[in-house]
């Protein structure tokens, strides 16, 4: 493992500033479930990893009359088993209760979930030099493929690991987007993107944003889903 620095910061501005000042050479850490295994494996080598949990007001679920907003670092299982989410968006919380273990959900956040890498086999072994690595070629598509490739939608062709992202994408939500220029909304229909030779994140978020929280519309009478 490829040593790093570590930092805490205690308000998004101030991880915004670290993001900045490394420039493209740092990673961000909500629960560490995915970005860990990444590190320990070397499918990853940043210089710096910044550390989220140490900023308060992230890991909250609230109501108002516009909508619900859910803080990125909201534990998985504590969006399972919120009652208002539970009775308003039931189809949600049936997506974040099927999410892994149990343990993984206690530790697991929203925003991680959200922004984890691909699971593929080749991108997850550090000698595999596939595409999303910069490699010529997607490994995925003549060797082992079977329950985690869909073929025709671009150079790579491993589908998105997110549980949570249908379901909020099916209630037509978005994501706040914080970085040093100020804050935007996107849309996560919008969110994410299919690689190609230029690109090789699965979203649209720049080397110094991070998301912030998630934002739901009211649930209306009578809305369903699961």
């Amino acid at each position: 493992m490829k040593n790093f620095e570590w930092t805490e910061p205690q308000t998004v501005e101030q991880a915004l500033a670290w993001l900045a000042k490394a420039n493209g050479k740092a990673v961000l850490m909500a629960g560490g479930t995915d970005l860990l295994t990444e590190i320990k494996e070397g499918v990853v080598e940043p210089g710096l990893v910044i550390d989220l949990k140490s900023i308060p007001g992230l890991a909250s679920i609230q109501r108002d009359e516009k909508g619900v907003q859910i803080g990125a670092l909201t534990p998985v299982a504590v969006l399972a088993a919120d009652a208002m989410i539970k009775r308003d968006y039931p189809g949600l919380s049936q997506a974040a209760a099927s999410l892994a273990t149990p343990q993984l959900r206690n530790v697991g956040t929203v925003g991680g979930n959200l922004c984890q890498r691909p699971r593929c086999w080749y991108y997850r072994d550090a000698q595999m030099v596939c595409r999303k690595k910069g490699g010529s070629q997607c490994f995925a598509s003549k060797g082992r493929n079977k329950y985690h490739a869909v073929f025709g939608g671009g150079i790579c062709h491993i589908v998105y690991p997110s549980d949570l992202a249908p379901m909020i994408i099916a209630l037509d939500g978005q994501v706040t987007i914080s970085s040093p220029r100020g804050e935007r909304s996107v849309p996560l229909a919008e969110f994410y993107s299919l690689p190609s030779k230029n690109v090789r994140r699965e979203n649209v978020l720049a080397p110094d944003e991070l998301v912030r929280e998630v934002r739901l519309h009211l649930a209306k009478k009578g809305s369903r889903s699961a």
